[in-house]
């Protein structure tokens, strides 16, 4: 019986996807759930399991856009499984071959089988000629390394077209790659961003010695007792929260004539995995403890690190918080991640003299930046949220602790 594998549905509103890469060779054969293929769609990398034991046939190219429901291979669940032992005595006979043939080789010069050329010589495989039509060049310039002298898909690739100009001695090779569809689909939305909505950046500085203090003096207790770090998140995190219910305005978004305002908050976290930038969200943020911060943090980077983040995990958010700091960036303007209406950035900590109670001293700060939509916030509120956090962060004890850091941090 050979079973038709079509392709799920990754999430709500995702009408097709693309053959980000192939797993598996056609022919081969596959056990039920092994992973088979990669996946892009406009929100996320997926990993794509065989349904059935068998052998398989594959019905797409890498880089092809496929329907949701279409089918993209045939597995025949009625072949037999290879018998890996024949495969190992083949081999062992081959090596006890190879062995005995030393010798001969020593004496009787190689000599180079004559090319064989058929209808197949010069020919590009369809991938390979859709390639090579990219790059305005035609497969007779490319010599064929596949059967009988065929253009395969990785010659294309590896194919450079003269550019008529005197070599200086220096590399010059390129490579041309088609961007995947969740990257295609950023690369939109961020222009989007920028050509439709009034977006404008204000800035301030933290001074991050109070919560330095605090990590200091408790996050080894804290590790001990909850298994996850004490890091920056969970204060920045809970600062945003309660500065987004002072200034609701901030966690809204415009839907056609009408504002929509949230009474819970949906933080949206950047992610940066193998895949590119990804933005899981932590639900309902404001009943969430320190503690319960960090896990979630920590649970989203691994599942986004390691791939398995699903598009149900990066749908919605009211707001977003970037850390650019973490690459060594000093100052920003992030661009909102639509349709929220404004993203805070967080940059590195550098130790900068700072005036405190009339002295200068040496302190580790912080620049942080929103970027708002000015259609539905105004500079009150915009620079007030800033404001906002700003000051929870300089006074976490009384400001997010309620005075009680040992019940907060749940120590």
């Amino acid at each position: 019986m050979v079973l038709e594998m079509k392709v799920p549905s990754p999430g709500e509103s995702i009408t097709e996807v693309e053959i980000a890469t192939w797993l598996v060779e056609d022919g081969d054969y596959v056990e039920k759930d092994q992973p088979i293929a990669e996946v892009d769609s406009d929100k996320a990398t997926l990993e794509l399991p065989a349904e059935e034991s068998g052998v398989i046939t594959l019905k797409a190219e890498e880089g092809d856009a496929v329907a949701v429901g279409a089918v993209v291979c045939l597995i025949d669940m009625d072949a037999a499984k290879p018998d890996t032992s024949t495969d190992l005595s083949a081999d062992k006979a081959g090596s006890a071959t190879s062995e005995a043939g030393k010798e001969e080789s020593k004496e009787a010069p190689k000599v180079e089988a004559p090319g064989k050329e058929t209808y197949a010589t010069g020919t590009a495989s369809p991938a390979a000629k859709k390639i090579l039509a990219e790059k305005g060049m035609q497969a007779s310039s490319v010599k064929g390394t596949g059967k009988d002298g065929r253009v395969t898909k990785e010659d294309a690739v590896k194919a450079t077209p003269s550019m008529g100009t005197p070599s200086t001695g220096g590399a010059r090779s390129s490579n041309r790659k088609k961007l995947s569809m969740l990257r295609r689909k950023v690369a939109q939305r961020l222009v989007s961003v920028k050509n439709e909505t009034a977006m404008l950046t204000t800035f301030n500085e933290v001074n991050m010695q109070p919560i330095f203090d605090l990590r200091s003096q408790y996050k080894e207790e804290f590790k001990r007792k909850h298994g996850v770090g004490l890091g920056f998140m969970s204060f920045f995190t809970k600062a945003c929260v309660r500065a987004l219910q002072m200034y609701p305005d901030v966690n809204s978004m415009i839907d056609g004539d009408f504002k929509v305002t949230y009474d819970f908050q949906d933080i949206s976290i950047a992610v940066s995995g193998p895949k590119g930038l990804m933005v899981p969200v932590i639900r309902n943020a404001e009943n969430l403890t320190f503690r319960g911060v960090e896990s979630e943090v920590k649970r989203l980077a691994l599942r986004a690190r390691d791939g398995q983040i699903t598009v149900d995990e990066m749908t919605g958010g009211t707001f977003t918080i970037t850390n650019g700091g973490v690459f060594g960036s000093m100052l920003s303007t992030p661009i909102i991640n639509p349709p929220q209406s404004a993203i805070l950035g967080m940059h590195n900590i550098v130790q900068r003299p700072m005036a405190v109670d009339g002295e200068v001293v040496i302190q580790p700060i912080m620049y942080v930046a929103l970027s708002y939509d000015h259609r539905i916030i105004d500079g009150r509120e915009s620079v007030g949220f800033l404001v906002a956090v700003k000051e929870a962060l300089e006074n976490p004890v009384e400001l997010l602790m309620n005075n009680d850091i040992k019940k907060a941090l749940e120590l």
